[in-house]
């Protein structure tokens, strides 16, 4: 609830500074041997977000990283995804699912970086004014910061951007209707007049992308757009659910602003 209050007042922060090294799991329960695997999830994507290079994401350097990930980790904390429902069975003890929330040691992340040829991306973040269009069947909708449609969409837009250290905002209903936006005006061709508007909405530049559901690939089909520094970059995704497309639309901004070439298309992460 609190990141689609968030989105509705017009923007969600990334982290920043020391923020950068911390990441969040689900796990289940409290034993050691699953904490473990929750700390190395997370070192991935600290490693990530701090480089920010997506390219390191199933980079086989990082398993012996990971298998000693505890040793990364400076305080780490539980929150019961359950704690208002009764306990019945196995979910009441053991079973039980859990977000882990991570902080890792910035000095040894950092060090681990350096023994992978990456270094931590410390410039401004710029924060992105995503414009997306969404077709599922006949229900046509550019995304909007507020409003019944895509409530959903919205806190998987917030958790790609956060699970990414990006910054995110999606514009009010009324700005878009004001704009005269629709699904069929978000290709690269429109991206001048976007950023122009990013910065109305409070952004910094424009990712624009179409999601639209195909019964044939069993999943949405997404495109991406930004323009950076003089070029424009497009990518692609088929076939997934649309958390997986908002996370390849953050992975692919954040390799881009980065710094770290161009991003791959039609990889599911």
């Amino acid at each position: 609830m609190l990141a689609g209050i968030l989105l509705v007042a017009g923007a969600c922060m990334a982290a920043r500074g020391t923020e950068l090294y911390q990441a969040q799991t689900i796990v289940t329960g409290q034993r050691e041997p699953e904490r473990n695997i929750g700390f190395a999830l997370c070192l991935e994507d600290v490693l990530v977000k701090v480089s920010g290079d997506p390219r390191l994401i199933g980079d086989r350097r990082l398993l012996p990283l990971e298998a000693r990930a505890a040793s990364f980790v400076t305080a780490f904390s539980y929150r019961d995804r359950m704690a208002d429902m009764p306990v019945h069975d196995e979910q009441g003890t053991r079973d039980r699912p859990y977000d882990l929330s991570v902080t890792f040691d910035p000095s040894r992340i950092d060090a681990a970086l350096a023994w992978l040829g990456r270094a931590p991306w410390t410039a401004a973040r710029p924060r992105l004014a995503v414009f997306l269009g969404v077709r599922n069947g006949p229900s046509t909708y550019v995304l909007a910061g507020e409003g019944p449609e895509g409530f959903e969409q919205r806190l998987s837009l917030v958790a790609a951007a956060d699970k990414r250290g990006m910054a995110v905002v999606l514009p009010l209903a009324r700005v878009l209707a004001a704009a005269q936006l629709t699904v069929d005006r978000l290709g690269p061709g429109e991206l001048p007049r976007l950023d122009s508007l990013a910065k109305e909405v409070g952004g910094d530049i424009a990712l624009a992308g179409r999601l639209v559901w195909n019964d044939r690939a069993l999943g949405w089909i997404a495109d991406w757009h930004l323009a950076w520094r003089g070029e424009t970059y497009t990518w692609h995704i088929g076939g997934v659910s649309f958390d997986n497309a908002f996370r390849n639309a953050m992975e692919g901004a954040l390799q881009i602003l980065s710094g770290h070439g161009r991003p791959r298309t039609g990889a599911v992460r």
